[in-house]
């Protein structure tokens, strides 16, 4: 996670989709464009649905880590309207 500057950081391992998506959502609108944020989940439908609808949303996922526990850290950059 080095290669990146991480503004801030949400975790939705606690809760189930789609309530995963809108706080991540909710999470990324709160930065500035440019800004990268953290999402911690857990394995299964999130890793599945949350980046591909961040990514419908428009904004870039610069890297998804494995960190072999059941969870993963998504890395996503806000992208402006």
């Amino acid at each position: 996670m080095a290669d990146f500057k991480i503004d801030d950081t949400v975790d939705i391992t606690t809760v189930v989709c789609p309530t995963t998506f809108v706080k991540a959502k909710v999470a990324l609108e709160e930065l500035d464009d440019g800004q990268i944020l953290s999402i911690k989940m857990n394995d299964g439908e999130p890793v599945q649905n949350v980046p591909r609808s961040i990514k419908e949303e428009g904004h870039k996922i610069l890297k998804l880590i494995d960190n072999e526990d059941g969870t993963y850290d998504l890395i996503v950059q806000k992208v402006g309207d």
